[in-house]
């Protein structure tokens, strides 16, 4: 509606307010009609946002992952010694016992420093000066550790063979202790300098030898060296030197080197802990158990989503219910509005053609076979069903469960054909279960191909819902140009009768007047 300022009714005593809000009645009916529509589309848009965030994380993740027979190669592994070792088998692991000896732990090389002398200040208090010790900070010059470390040279060295790198570092006249470390670090070590216990700490940036560092420097003009001056000489008894190594395990017999403590062998990755005093074994077997929950959990999310497009395509119809006014919310609690707005949004995919035919092809990937070496299986072969019409819930006739599941009341009691199937032909299983997971891959696929309505990975026209919800805006905007029309024409109108009667009553006046001055 306009924004104007209007003055009305001054002369005709009508509430001219009240007139134009009835003239105009209809028209700003069709505005709130439209923005009702939009409201109810925008719901409709988020509706379609949540489920196809369901059923795309199900094709993106789940089936892409288990249309693989590879993804129920399960393996367990445990180690006899968790305190030495940890193992996790992949699924190229081989079945049985092996034997396996920590020789040695991969280290980083360190290098503590000697804590260094500290610095002599000279404080002047009442007259007196006197020599004052302190320790040094990263802001203090190398020049002040020793003034003859100006222009003296240290050549870092990291790594080993042809990946060998050095760096030579160049003392200036302004060199601070910050900016020293600074320079060990870009040469490719770690390095700090600890103000509480007055000394550098340099170790390697990783372990094992390839890491392993190595510093030299020239000899000040006294003959003492450069890192002797710095208490970084790891030839000074005052300092520690900690040499890298790698790490060496026998798996078998047969003797591995790692720059780190964990190995990938034939399917295992082993993490060194610890040393062996003596063998510790490795037992790797099938896990039966991860096989039964990798299903388990496909077909959980497999019911839920089955269960919703169930639910919001069967759901009741809301055509009698329109869009709260903010007048209409006034007069109603908030969990009123929220029953009211809910049952809106709930009916809002309702027999719709996209979710029936995801629901469909659902559905269809579940019920039909599989092919497995000549014999065509389907889900009730491995003791996977729907319920029957009448134990079922009206909007769970399309969910599996899995007899025996003890999580599931409904079929805990009966005996449970799926474990019994993985622990006597774990092979046919997943051969099943691949090609099940596969067909449902492809037809949800096929339903997020890109076309003139929808993107990519959509299982509905979001395209199309977009540009409705672009054209309500347009029309909304045209509605209300024509509302605040034709109600500045009224006004107008009124306006014009008020400037009329103000002549009326004016020349009324002046008569007056002058009768009452004869």
């Amino acid at each position: 509606m306009s924004d104007l300022l209007r003055m009305t009714g001054m002369y005709s005593g009508m509430d001219t307010e009240s007139i134009v809000s009835q003239l105009v009645q209809v028209k700003s009916q069709k505005v709130t009609k439209l923005k009702n529509e939009q409201t109810k589309l925008q719901w409709k848009q988020e509706a379609w946002q949540d489920m196809n965030k369901k059923i795309y994380s199900l094709y993106s993740s789940t089936l892409s992952d288990l249309r693989f027979s590879s993804a129920y190669q399960k393996k367990s592994t445990v180690s006899s010694d968790t305190t030495k070792a940890t193992v996790v088998a992949s699924e190229s692991a081989v079945n049985g016992t092996q034997t396996l000896k920590v020789k040695q732990l991969a280290k980083s090389g360190y290098l503590t420093g000697a804590e260094l002398k500290q610095k002599e200040v000279q404080e002047t208090k009442d007259g007196t000066t006197v020599t004052k010790k302190v320790d040094w900070t990263a802001d203090d010059k190398l020049s002040d550790i020793d003034s003859s470390l100006v222009g003296k040279k240290i050549t870092i060295s990291v790594g080993t063979g042809d990946e060998k790198k050095e760096t030579v570092i160049e003392i200036t006249e302004e060199m601070k202790i910050r900016d020293f470390t600074s320079k060990l670090k870009e040469a490719g070590v770690n390095a700090s300098f600890d103000t509480t216990n007055q000394r550098f700490f340099i170790s390697s940036a990783g372990t094992g030898l390839d890491k392993e560092f190595s510093i030299t420097s020239e000899n000040l003009d006294s003959g003492s060296s450069v890192l002797s001056a710095l208490g970084i000489d790891e030839n000074d008894p005052k300092c520690v030197r900690v040499k890298a190594q790698d790490a060496v395990i026998e798996l078998n017999g047969a003797e591995f080197t790692s720059d780190k403590n964990t190995f990938s062998i034939n399917g295992l990755t082993i993490n060194a802990v610890g040393v062996t005093d003596e063998e510790i074994s490795i037992v790797t077997s099938t896990d039966y158990d991860g096989i039964y929950n990798t299903i388990k959990d496909f077909i959980e999310e497999y019911n839920d989503i089955i269960n919703e497009v169930n639910k919001k395509y069967n759901a009741d119809s809301a055509r009698k219910y329109d869009v709260l006014s903010d007048e209409e919310k006034e007069s109603m609690t908030d969990e009123q509005i929220e029953k009211w707005e809910n049952t809106i949004k709930d009916s809002l995919l309702r027999k719709d053609n996209n979710l029936s035919a995801i629901m469909d092809a659902l559905k269809s990937s579940m019920s039909e076979g599989i092919e497995v070496n000549g014999k065509k299986m389907y889900l009730f072969d491995f003791g996977i069903e729907t319920l029957s019409y009448f134990e079922a819930e009206e909007d769970e006739r399309n969910a599996y469960h899995i007899l025996g599941d003890k999580e599931d009341d409904k079929v805990s009691g009966k005996d449970d054909k799926l474990k019994k199937a993985i622990a006597s032909d774990p092979d046919t299983v997943a051969e099943f279960f691949s090609g099940l997971c596969k067909k449902m891959y492809t037809k949800l696929d096929d339903i997020m191909e890109m076309t003139d309505y929808r993107s990519i990975y959509k299982v509905y026209d979001d395209k199309r819902l977009k540009k409705e919800y672009d054209d309500y805006t347009k029309k909304i905007k045209e509605a209300e140009d024509k509302l605040n029309d034709y109600e500045d024409k009224w006004y107008d109108k009124f306006a014009a009768m008020e400037v009329a009667l103000s002549k009326l009553q004016s020349n009324s006046n002046a008569v007056t007047s002058m009768l009452g001055g004869m």
